[in-house]
């Protein structure tokens, strides 16, 4: 049986946003291997295309195929923006008629947007928060706690922007904001969180760093601007060949204990050992 669209989306490793109002990009986005998609509204659309981007969705989104939508996010415009009631109008919409998985909101900064949200696109429909400011931080498990929400997601960039921070490259100076998103979603019990962007997607050594730092900090999954990205962020955030042998070997070494603490290696196998190769394997049929 395969997993739920929430499931699904829960384990992807790849988030690629595409512009709301390039119709023609949206199946090509799609047939990249991404996890989800992101049909942009905000940042990708400028003021004056946004009513005519938005009205183009249903449209676009009816010419792909159930399991293609089931990949499919919208992020809209933040709320206090002349566009939000608009598109959650929209979202709405689109939602019950089956065409799209859920919603990302950006700036998200306290729960009652998002419960307004999801009631409007109805509880199948999952919410993605961005965290890109000093007041989303602070409110970070109420946003990680409210109905619906499936990922907590990181605008690196538009978080430096809010705070007057230059980071170089590495981003030393977000660690902390990193690790918060992580322990917010594990105090909640949501799938593990979705770092920011590259900005620069021809720079593959950055990429490779990034993910390497987003695997090493709890991340699960990376935002992505450009089709390139996704096949680097898929294979980085994955398991290796030699991580799944483990895992397999983990997991059959606790079933012939008898699902007790087992030895693999002169090593004990207990049950944080045991989760990790589980999820290591779920990952990998995801």
């Amino acid at each position: 049986m395969s997993p739920a669209p929430s499931a699904r989306l829960a384990l992807a490793r790849s988030f690629l946003f595409v512009p709301a109002d390039r119709p023609e990009r949206h199946a090509r986005a799609l047939a990249t291997g991404a996890g989800g998609v992101i049909v942009d509204l905000e940042d990708a659309v400028a003021p004056a295309r946004k009513a005519g981007a938005r009205e183009g969705l249903a449209a676009s989104f009816a010419a792909l195929t159930p399991p293609q939508r089931e990949r499919l996010l919208v992020r809209i415009n933040a709320a206090g923006t002349p566009w939000h009631a608009d598109d959650c109008t929209q979202v709405a919409a689109l939602a019950a008629g089956g065409l799209i998985a859920g919603v990302v909101l950006p700036k998200a900064e306290g729960a009652g947007d998002l419960a307004r949200i999801a009631g409007a696109i109805g509880p199948r429909g999952v919410l993605v928060p961005l965290v890109e400011s000093a007041a989303g931080l602070a409110a970070l498990d109420e946003l990680a706690a409210a109905p619906q929400v499936l990922r907590l997601a990181f605008g690196n960039l538009d978080f430096q922007a809010d705070l007057g921070m230059a980071c170089d490259a590495d981003e030393a100076e977000l660690a902390p904001v990193r690790l918060a998103l992580v322990l917010a979603s594990r105090r909640a019990g949501l799938a593990a969180p979705v770092d920011g962007v590259t900005p620069d997607w021809r720079d593959a050594a950055r990429l490779a760093a990034d993910c390497a730092r987003a695997r090493r900090g709890g991340f699960g999954a990376k935002l992505c601007i450009h089709p390139e990205q996704v096949a680097p962020v898929h294979a980085a955030l994955g398991a290796s060949a030699d991580e799944l042998a483990w895992a397999r070997r983990v997991v059959e070494a606790v079933a012939a204990a008898g699902g007790g603490v087992a030895s693999l290696d002169g090593r004990m196998v207990d049950a944080p050992v045991l989760r990790r190769a589980e999820r290591l394997l779920a990952l990998e049929r995801a």
